[in-house]
C-alpha cells in the first residue's frame, strides 16, 4: 500500500493544524459532550477537492451531530475544523465563527427534513439562497434602485438555469406546497447551489425517496460535483448509494473514528461489519 493511501486512511496526528494541498475540509480530533454523554470522541478525518465523501454509522453513531459542529450550529468541546473558504489559500478554523458566515466561506448544507416555505413558488425558495450575494442596501431594494434592480435580475436568471439544471425549470412558478418529495429535494440543493459552495454537506439526502428517485439522485450528485467544482460531504443510510456514488468513506460508531477507506475496503472491513451487525458471540 502506498504512503498517501495510509495517509488517507490513517486517523490524522495530533500535531497537525493546516490543510493538505488537496484537502478542503480538515477535521482534527473533533470531540463535543451533552452533559455526561460524548457524542462525539476525538474524531478526525478529511475531505479532498472535488471528492465525495461519505459518513456512515448505525444510529445514534453521531452524524448530523459531527455535520453540527463543522457548521457551528453546535460549538465543539475540543478540535479543530479546518476549510479552504472562498477566495483564500489560507485555511480558516471554523470552530469560535458565527453561524450565519459559514455559508460566506463556501461551506452550505441540507438538513434531514426539508426546509422549504410552502406558500413560496419553487423559484422564490431558490432565490432564498442568494440572499448573501446581495449588495444593494435594504434601502436600495425597498425603493427598487438600479442596483438592486439589476442584482434581483442576475440572481433570477441564476436561480433558472439552477432549476434547469437539476430538471425542474417547468416548476419554477407552482407553489412548493403539494409539490412531490423529490422535487422538494431538488429545490433544497438548488438553493445550496445559488451560494458557489466549495463544500455541500447533505444530510440523508436519499430519505423519503423511492429506489428510482435515489438512483437519479446519485446521478445528480455527481453532476453537481462535475458542474460547480465542489466537493460533497454526505451522510446516508442507504448502503446502495453510499457505495455508488462516494470516492471514500469513514465509519464512525458512537462517535468515534472506525475506519477510513474506499467504498470496497469499507464493506469488508470487520470493525465496521461488528458496528453495524454486532459482534458474533463465539
Amino acid at each position: 500500500m502506498s504512503d498517501a493511501l495510509m495517509d488517507m486512511q490513517a486517523p490524522l496526528e495530533k500535531t497537525t493544524h493546516t490543510l493538505m494541498r488537496d484537502d478542503v475540509l480538515r477535521v482534527e480530533h473533533l470531540s463535543i459532550n451533552f452533559g455526561g454523554l460524548k457524542a462525539v470522541d476525538d474524531l478526525s478525518f478529511s475531505v479532498k477537492e472535488k471528492e465525495i465523501f461519505g459518513l456512515i454509522g448505525p444510529n445514534g453513531a453521531g452524524k448530523t451531530t459531527v455535520f453540527n459542529c463543522i457548521t457551528q450550529f453546535y460549538r465543539p468541546t475540543e478540535g479543530n475544523v479546518f476549510f479552504r473558504a472562498k477566495g483564500s489559500e489560507e485555511p480558516l478554523n471554523l470552530v469560535g465563527q458565527p453561524v450565519h458566515k459559514i455559508i460566506r466561506y463556501g461551506l452550505v448544507r441540507t438538513f434531514q427534513n426539508v426546509e422549504i416555505i410552502k406558500e413560496l413558488s419553487l423559484l422564490d425558495n431558490v432565490l432564498i439562497g442568494g440572499h448573501i450575494d446581495f449588495k444593494a442596501s435594504v434601502f436600495e431594494q425597498a425603493l427598487k434602485l438600479p442596483r438592486a434592480r439589476r442584482e434581483e435580475k442576475a440572481l433570477r436568471q441564476k436561480a433558472e438555469e439552477v432549476l434547469e439544471f437539476l430538471e425542474i425549470g417547468s416548476l419554477k412558478n407552482q407553489l412548493a406546497g403539494g409539490q412531490p418529495y423529490g422535487v422538494l429535494k431538488k429545490v433544497e440543493l438548488a438553493r445550496t447551489l445559488m451560494a458557489e459552495p466549495k463544500l455541500i454537506i447533505l444530510d440523508e439526502p436519499a430519505a423519503g425517496l423511492n429506489d428510482t428517485e435515489t438512483e437519479a439522485l446519485a446521478e445528480t450528485i455527481r453532476q453537481v460535483r462535475d458542474k460547480f467544482n465542489c466537493s460533497v460531504l454526505l451522510v446516508e443510510h442507504d448502503m446502495r448509494l453510499v457505495m455508488n456514488i462516494c470516492d471514500r468513506v469513514c465509519a464512525i460508531s458512537f462517535g468515534k473514528y472506525l475506519a477510513c477507506d474506499i467504498p470496497e475496503k469499507i464493506q469488508g472491513n470487520k470493525l465496521v461489519q461488528e458496528a453495524y451487525l454486532g459482534e458474533d458471540e463465539a
